[in-house]
């Protein structure tokens, strides 16, 4: 069994470059997912609690944002090399708090290691602008400047990757960060934030307060907070990026999705059966990219041979814990809260008459009977106007359509209110292109399950998936933390 090499400690607030016991006595109980063991408690911190890492942030900002870019990244260098030290104890500690299964655990924090090694080039991404005679004898420079104290909060299903994406961007810019991690898992931002400590970053620069709401209301309510970047549930994203707004801060805020698949007749089965089953199934489907719902193209015979090969895969899945990748292939689910949610809507999907081809709720992981676990789930012949087509789930559920033209399955996917990502699965380059060129998200997959663009290109969806402004990471994310000067000059020579 795999150890954690770091000690765990209770969740602390990080200000200033201390490490702080939160006054409150409002905590929130971690537990491992899949044991039910105590891991620690996450605290939510008092409004002077966040009003002092303001005061940290904003007291560090100055000197900061005048240290050279070549001085700001060397501190993300030594970060990153640390990152990859660590690896295995990340990993295990995510793992441990949310409960995926190691490879997705590992993935989570590569996939964020990766956005602070972008952020190290920041002396070639902040380059600006320059027109010499933009008009007779007149100059245009443009340079890129940051804005000064900017927060993130982030959500529990991804730990370290979405942290990553927002915090190194940010200091590399040159503004000073507050990170807000979500208070249902703590644990990973904690230690990264304890690594980041370790690069000898000047105190201020970054700041870590815990809890939900209430520090939310605190970091909106100061004025010297120029800019929020938040990830969660798009009802949640709605609210933050209207009170931002009202506020006059820079906002972007990522909501929730209802990602779609298409499968053509002439996609290869094999090769597509597995891309669905990681893609509706791997996290347990909590993720904002997680396919849900998949529509089957075609005439029935060929549409029933495919949903054959996904139904068996699904079937087959192992539950236990994500520390034991050879024995399982499914964790649990991260929190309670989030397995009723997930029964409710199979419970919606009955009464709605879809057809519960697969049934995950009696399935159980019989070496750890105390976890929060819950086998895959598939309806089928599901109707397009169904909660279970329309509503994100966030679980292991998979809502299977049946549509006869590609023409149809377009239509069904560009209603849906979400936008984040959509993929289709083809041997034809016309179908590709037709569904690239429609389809209504800011994602878009060609024979891939989980259309995550690569840096330089942003990560980001459309409609209710995404409200403000640009997305949150690649070329998108330097604009995003900086503003633009534009300085005019004559010289009379």
């Amino acid at each position: 069994m795999k150890t954690i090499a770091h000690a765990v400690k209770p969740c602390r607030n990080f200000i200033g470059g201390n490490w702080e016991p939160s006054a409150s006595f409002d905590r929130r109980k971690i537990v491992d997912p899949a044991t039910g063991d105590l891991l620690t408690e996450c605290p939510a911190a008092t409004p002077e609690e966040v009003h002092k890492a303001v005061d940290a942030a904003s007291h560090a900002f100055p000197e900061w944002s005048r240290t050279s870019v070549k001085d700001r990244v060397q501190y993300l260098f030594k970060f990153n090399a640390l990152i990859g030290e660590h690896m295995d104890e990340l990993t295990e500690i995510l793992v441990r708090e949310h409960g995926k299964m190691w490879a997705d655990a590992k993935g989570d924090i590569q996939r964020g290691k990766e956005v602070v090694e972008f952020s190290t080039g920041m002396t070639d991404l902040l380059r600006g602008e320059a027109l010499w005679d933009a008009a007779t004898s007149v100059d245009v420079r443009m340079v890129r400047e940051p804005l000064g104290v900017t927060a993130g909060a982030t959500p529990y299903n991804f730990p370290a990757m979405i942290p990553l994406w927002m915090l190194p961007v940010s200091i590399a810019c040159g503004n000073t960060f507050i990170l807000k991690p979500s208070d249902q898992a703590p644990m990973t931002a904690v230690r990264l934030v304890e690594l980041l400590h370790e690069t000898g970053l000047p105190p201020g620069v970054v700041n870590l307060v815990h809890g939900a709401k209430g520090v939310m209301d605190g970091l909106i309510g100061d004025a010297r907070v120029k800019a929020i970047s938040f990830v969660g549930s798009s009802a949640v994203a709605e609210q933050i990026y209207m009170r931002c707004a009202a506020a006059g801060k820079r906002v972007l805020s990522m909501g929730g999705a209802k990602n779609h698949l298409v499968v053509m007749p002439d996609a290869d089965l094999a090769r597509t059966a597995d891309a669905v089953i990681n893609s509706a199934f791997g996290c347990t489907g909590q993720r904002c990219m997680a396919a849900a719902v998949l529509i089957l193209v075609g005439d029935r015979p060929d549409q029933d041979r495919f949903f054959k090969a996904v139904y068996d895969r699904a079937e087959a899945l192992r539950l236990g814990h994500g520390l034991y990748p050879d024995k399982y292939d499914m964790g649990p689910l991260t929190s309670q809260e989030l397995y009723d949610r997930v029964l409710f809507f199979i419970g919606r999907g009955v009464q709605e008459r879809a057809k519960l081809a697969l049934d995950g709720r009696p399935k159980r992981s019989a070496d750890y009977p105390d976890g929060l676990f819950m086998g895959a789930t598939m309806f089928d012949d599901v109707g397009p106007d169904m909660a279970i087509a329309q509503q994100e789930i966030f679980g292991p559920v998979l809502a299977v359509i049946r549509a006869r033209t590609l023409d149809e399955a377009i239509e069904i996917q560009t209603r849906n209110l979400y936008g984040n990502g959509a993929s289709i699965f083809t041997s034809s380059g016309a179908a590709a292109r037709t569904f690239a060129r429609r389809a209504s998200a800011g994602m878009i997959g060609v024979n891939v399950g989980v259309p995550v663009p690569r840096d330089p290109y942003a990560f980001g969806g459309w409609n209710r998936s995404a409200f403000g402004a640009g997305d949150i990471t690649g070329s998108a994310a330097v604009r995003f933390w900086t503003r633009d000067k534009k300085i005019t000059e004559r010289w009379f020579v």
